[in-house]
């Protein structure tokens, strides 16, 4: 029995078997059974707080704002189009030229209940949007329900530890992260699944557990990854509790391995095709000081008993606290990754109840301490020597840019923490100081729990002193001591037994309508509606510019041109309004890019700001040889040229269109989207992007083509130059043509009629999946003019089909290969 097994219990039958070291399963079983009545009142409980949050934004005309409109709306209304259109949305061409959706995380492509919400509603709203999501975070709620009602700990705990998963610390400060919020909410289910299916040995189970975990981490992203560690954790802490680590796991070795098999079965291709996709993009991995930048400052834990200690909630984003101005070292995170409020009663019970009286230390809450702590490392980051560790010998940690993301974990530990506190009080009321453990421990206790609370609260009094805001802080600090001295009374008031049901119920609705009055649709996840018109009712002026630039580009569609624009500076919704809009937009809003496009054309990850678009040697300006070839005709600013930051070449265009608030320019005439070149120069597109100079050739008879290709010529090579090739072709005038016949978002088919054999140059991005066929036959696919593809032709009338294949055999071989090449590595 260890030390803390002999931490106080009072003179219950539960503190006595504690006591003496029961197993979680039989100290479950000495608590009281839910009742079918309780449960029902639990679940309308749930979802009577759904309901009045849920409120909160409708009533107040706002929508959860940032990524979840700028970003994973308009992914969603692009994947519910397609849907619509009888296509699966693989490449994405409104999108940085191209973009690989099928492999992107962030493209809901794999998230089953948005590809069904997306069938069932391809024109939902975005008030219909936040509200599948918020149903993403109940169902999450309902399984913290069903963890608590298998622990048979007390319903009032089950409902306070859900309302804390659904709505308290970063699940609603960082609400607009909708992939992470997905992975969040199906973490209960799988931990339940989990947990049934190591008890019972069950393989059904086990079967729906490796459901769960998929869907949990089919997002891809920091918190699936940290989730899947701590179920893992959950699988070796049952091994280690024991008794027989060997006997344990053998006799569930089946149960763990259909359960393996299940999830690598639906994971193994879209981690697959997104490992492709990083070992191409902008981001293969994230340096130590980047990724420690997202650290959570120690001071921020000052949010889980003031909320509003640093400004965080104020309408105003008077925001004071804690972000790269207020750091001595840089520090990228912001008032929504800072914020951890889960109610000041559940923080209450836990940091008396818990820490001060010793319960947190029980045997059945014990693994969830254990996630607490680590999690709670692992968000400060820099700030303790476990983060770098992590960051060195875990594989994974280094893909992840922001430690700080493992506060939803300490979230999930703080809602199972609470909900079990609260739950052992209405079984055994008010902890005893000392109960059975020396005097001198509980004092010791008491003392270090008393000390780091003051220690916390003069850190963060320190910091608003610094700047300037001591008396602010002061009185959010009042607020909250207030609420704490309700809540305490409260407890000591109503601690005869029969009455601990109702201070247990009473402690549940006050924490309610305070996860309510400050989480839901806050400053932190709630902006107007009228913020993101253009995904609704866009304003006249911008309504106006808009039909007039799609006239424009449906008038050159139909003469068989294919034009791109650029959206440079409109506010955050525009920055990727094209998926919607359906315009083939150059830049956009993602922090993924593929990463040749990014070195030679420089967008960025965020359109909404001109200073951050780069113009690199390749792209010297907006006519230079690469922004033709991308056939950019179009620029859409916020501002007249003139007014554009110093760095951004002004080029000579035509203003076709002006607002307040938008500006429409005309580049002129670009490069065709597809042409034929009789004659190649060999290059070296590595060299090309590393050097940023383009290349001079002749557009109008030459192609350039890498020289990883140069075997995949055959009937040219007589005309090949450059590389080792001395003798450059001589222009002869060309009456080859190549026409485009169909174009979607996954395929292009092109009809060329040439004299001679050459190459036929589509000028979309060249990417792996992408495969060609001509005539039916398929044929190797070239890199042309650095970022495009190409195809060598024979003479004569051909068709040519460049079609996205990423699911196909031939293309998961051989990411599978470059993959494994590189691990070995």
């Amino acid at each position: 029995m260890s030390f803390f097994d002999t931490l106080p219990y009072p003179s219950t039958t539960l503190g006595r078997h504690a006591r003496r070291g029961l197993s979680e399963v039989e100290e479950r079983l000495q608590a009281p059974v839910w009742t079918g009545r309780a449960s029902f009142f639990a679940v309308m409980a749930l979802l009577a707080f759904l309901g009045l949050a849920l409120a909160c934004w409708l009533v107040s005309g706002a929508v959860v704002p940032w990524d979840s409109k700028n970003h994973f709306y308009p992914m969603f209304r692009f994947l519910a189009d397609a849907l619509h259109r009888g296509e699966i949305p693989l490449w994405n061409p409104y999108h940085f030229a191209g973009h690989p959706s099928v492999a992107d995380p962030q493209s809901l492509l794999f998230t089953p209940s948005m590809v069904l919400f997306a069938l069932i509603a391809p024109n939902a709203s975005m008030q219909l949007f936040d509200g599948v999501i918020l149903a993403h975070l109940a169902f999450g709620g309902l399984s913290m329900l069903g963890l608590f009602r298998r622990r048979r700990w007390s319903p009032a705990g089950a409902v306070l530890a859900a309302l804390i998963f659904m709505l308290g610390g970063a699940a609603s400060s960082r609400l607009q992260h909708t992939g992470m919020i997905i992975s969040y909410s199906f973490f209960p289910a799988a931990l339940w699944c989990l947990e049934i299916a190591l008890e019972r040995r069950s393989y059904r189970f086990a079967v729906l557990f490796g459901v769960f975990a998929a869907l949990m981490t089919l997002g891809r992203d920091q918190v699936a990854y940290l989730l899947c560690m701590v179920l893992a954790g959950r699988v070796i802490f049952a091994i280690a509790q024991s008794g027989a680590a060997f006997a344990y796991l053998r006799a569930r070795l089946g149960v763990l391995t259909l359960a393996a098999c299940v999830i690598g079965a639906i994971l193994f291709v879209p981690a697959l095709l997104t490992m492709q996709f990083l070992g191409d993009s902008n981001r293969p991995g994230i340096a130590f000081g980047v990724a420690a930048a997202g650290s959570l400052a120690p001071v921020n834990l000052i949010t889980l008993i003031v909320p509003n200690f640093f400004g965080s909630l104020d309408h105003l984003y008077d925001y004071w606290g804690p972000d790269y101005d207020t750091m001595t070292r840089a520090d990228w995170t912001d008032r929504a990754v800072d914020y951890l409020f889960v109610g000041t009663l559940p923080i209450l019970l836990f940091v008396w109840h818990g820490l001060a009286a010793g319960r947190i230390f029980a045997r059945g809450i014990r693994f969830f301490l254990i996630v607490l702590v680590v999690a709670a490392l692992y968000s400060l980051g820099r700030y303790t020597p476990f983060f770098s560790l992590a960051f060195d010998w875990i594989p994974g940690v280094s893909l992840y840019r922001r430690p700080a993301d493992a506060t939803f974990i300490l979230n999930i530990a703080l809602a199972f923490g609470s909900g079990y506190l609260l739950h052992r009080y209405v079984l055994d009321g008010l902890p005893g100081f000392f109960g059975a453990t020396p005097r001198w421990f509980g004092w010791a206790l008491a003392a270090a729990t008393t000390l780091a609370v003051a220690g916390l609260i003069g850190t963060g009094l320190a910091f608003s002193l610094r700047e300037g805001r001591v008396a602010t802080s002061i009185g959010q600090l009042g607020v909250s001591a207030a609420i704490g001295l309700v809540g305490a009374a409260l407890l000591f008031a109503l601690q005869d037994r029969r009455r601990r049901a109702v201070a247990a119920a009473l402690f549940v609705v006050i924490t309610g309508g305070e996860i309510v009055w400050r989480n839901a649709a806050s400053s932190l996840n709630a902006e107007p509606v009228s913020r993101y018109s253009v995904f609704a009712t866009m304003r006249p002026g911008e309504a106006a510019g808009v039909a007039l630039l799609r006239r424009e580009i449906a008038a050159k569609t139909h003469d068989g041109e294919h034009p791109r624009v650029e959206i440079l500076g409109l506010p955050g919704p525009w920055q990727n309004a094209s998926m919607a809009l359906k315009l083939e937009n150059t830049v956009g809003y993602n922090p993924l890019r593929i990463d040749g496009y990014e070195r030679a054309v420089g967008p960025g990850d965020n359109a909404g700001d001109p200073n951050l678009r780069h113009f690199p040697g390749t792209f010297r300006g907006y006519k230079c040889r690469l922004a033709s070839l991308l056939g950019l005709e179009y620029l859409v600013l916020d501002r007249p040229l003139t007014r554009l930051p110093r760095h951004v070449p002004r080029p000579n265009a035509a203003l076709i269109y002006s607002s307040d608030n938008m500006y429409i320019y005309k580049l002129g005439k670009a490069a065709p989207r597809a042409y034929f070149a009789p004659d190649v120069k060999i290059v070296d597109s590595e060299q090309v992007l590393d050097e940023h100079v383009m290349p001079d050739f002749d557009r109008t008879h030459e192609a350039l083509i890498d020289q990883a290709n140069l075997d995949d010529l055959r009937q040219v090579r007589d005309r090949v130059s450059g590389a080792s090739f001395n003798a450059p072709p001589v222009a002869t005038p060309d009456p080859s043509r190549v026409e485009i016949t169909n174009y979607s978002d996954n395929a292009v088919t092109l009809d060329v009629d040439a004299d001679k054999a050459g190459i036929v140059v589509l000028h979309d991005l060249f990417y792996p999946g992408w495969e060609v066929r001509v005539d039916g036959k398929p044929q190797p696919m070239l890199k042309a003019n650095i970022l495009f593809r190409g195809v060598e032709v024979p003479a004569g009338r051909h068709s040519i089909e460049f079609a996205f294949r990423p699911l196909s055999f031939a293309n998961l071989s051989a990411a599978f290969s470059t993959i494994l090449h590189k691990t070995e590595e």
